[in-house]
């Protein structure tokens, strides 16, 4: 072998070796980004509150049962009891203060074992503070103290917002009204 070989061949070498270093601590830093924490870049906590409908109280009612309307579901945890709602949005927790959303959508009842239910729904704001959707998903282990939902897009001021909703129950009134605390966390607001 000819010695301008060798040495082409070893500044080959050595550029790849250094190719992967860089690569690597780029790559390293990149990860340690991703992974660490962020704050949220905006933060809300409103109440849900949503009143079933008894029969005698469409007047009131923001929820009926749409599937298994005995309501009792399959079992002892309600397994299959599907719900519609329209329910009030407050920024504090009376029921009778004015709305700055509401939330549209459904929840079912999915394990046998516990109560779950898995929700789906829209946040619709239309107020002087904002316009558009955030839209929710995801499942509510209820015996748990506080679940997170996944905050999956949103339109108007909450275009393409990502984040998390953390639910606490906050009061439950039999099976015909109950209220939850929706901590609202976006980490990815345009």
């Amino acid at each position: 072998m000819k010695r301008g070989t060798a040495t082409r061949n070893y500044s080959c070498i050595l550029f790849f070796y250094f190719f992967l270093v860089i690569s690597s601590y780029v790559l390293g830093v990149q990860s340690k980004t991703v992974i660490s924490s962020k704050q949220p870049c905006k933060r809300l906590v409103l109440y849900y509150h949503d009143t079933m409908f008894t029969g005698n109280n469409v007047g009131n009612a923001t929820a009926a049962i749409i599937a298994n309307p005995n309501g009792t579901g399959l079992g002892p945890f309600k397994f299959g009891k599907t719900v519609v709602f329209d329910d009030p949005m407050t920024a504090d927790k009376q029921f009778l203060s004015p709305p700055v959303a509401r939330a549209q959508g459904f929840y079912f009842y999915d394990m046998k074992t516990t109560y779950n239910a898995w929700f789906a729904y829209s946040l619709v704001f239309n107020s002087t503070k904002y316009k558009g959707t955030l839209n929710i998903m995801g499942a509510d282990m209820m015996d748990d103290a506080s679940r997170d939902l996944s905050v999956v897009g949103g339109t108007g001021d909450f275009f393409m917002t990502r984040g998390i909703a953390t639910f606490r129950t906050d009061e439950v009134e039999g099976a015909d009204y109950f209220r939850v605390e929706m901590d609202i966390k976006l980490y990815e607001c345009y």
